[in-house]
């Protein structure tokens, strides 16, 4: 969910409409020695702890951040009762060691670029990597031919390994499964080549029963005819009244 930094109190949003982990775009309204309060377009102002400004040991707030910028920030806690709002400019981790399975396709985001691959935040604890080989179903000398930093791409799980914390990724397989469903998809005639296959086999139907029927056999039948006047003058023979 996306709240833009508003001044109108009317248009601000309540506390109970925010949940831990929603995405909100804020800006930085007063620096403290303990962290930085942002506007979110809630009730009230939230802080962000010196221990939540980024990633690491920080020693001054204003390292990090200053006073009018504008940050992209997640509920970390909020009670709404106490009018409290607690922010983390730490991206979250949205997907568990539990829930990566193979053949899982996700939605990712390019982050680093190697000789041997390409790292991808999958918003899993630690990015995924796509070796140059599951980059494409065909040959890849460099990673980057195929994809650039900051790219949205789909990739599939190939498998993970928890104790190393690795997930190997593969842009193949996502590759394989969208031309499948594409060819799917044309396989499927629309209306009009649906109709148009009905009537060629209309016209196929009418066109076998109005073919003309076969002839009978000439010699055949000029075989009986003669059969049967031989016997008609034979009995004329044996039936005439003999000379005297």
């Amino acid at each position: 969910m996306k709240v833009e930094n508003q001044e109108n109190n009317d248009c601000r949003h309540m506390l109970v409409d925010l949940k831990p982990s929603m995405k909100l775009d804020g800006q930085v309204t007063k620096i403290g020695l303990f962290g930085a309060f942002v506007d979110v377009g809630a009730e009230c102002d939230g802080l962000v702890h010196i221990s939540m400004v980024k990633q690491g040991h920080v020693n001054r707030v204003e390292d990090v951040v200053q006073v009018g910028q504008k940050v992209e920030v997640w509920v970390h806690r909020v009670d709404p009762n106490a009018s409290r709002l607690e922010l983390t400019m730490i991206k979250p981790i949205m997907l568990k060691w539990n829930q990566i399975k193979p053949g899982l396709r996700l939605q990712g985001k390019v982050i680093r670029l190697e000789k041997f691959g390409a790292f991808v935040d999958v918003g899993a604890e630690r990015p995924g990597l796509v070796h140059v080989s599951e980059l494409s179903t065909e040959y890849v000398s460099d990673p980057s031919d195929v994809v650039k930093v900051g790219d949205e791409i789909e990739v599939s799980v190939v498998d993970t390994d928890r104790k190393k914390r690795q997930i190997r990724l593969s842009m193949k397989e996502a590759a394989i499964e969208v031309e499948d469903d594409e060819e799917a998809k044309e396989e499927v005639p629309t209306a009009m080549e649906f109709a148009l296959r009905q009537a060629m086999q209309q016209t196929e139907d009418v066109e076998s029963v109005i073919q003309p029927i076969p002839h009978p056999n000439q010699n055949n039948e000029r075989k009986e005819l003669e059969d049967i006047l031989d016997r008609t003058l034979k009995h004329r023979v044996r039936t005439a009244p003999s000379s005297e």
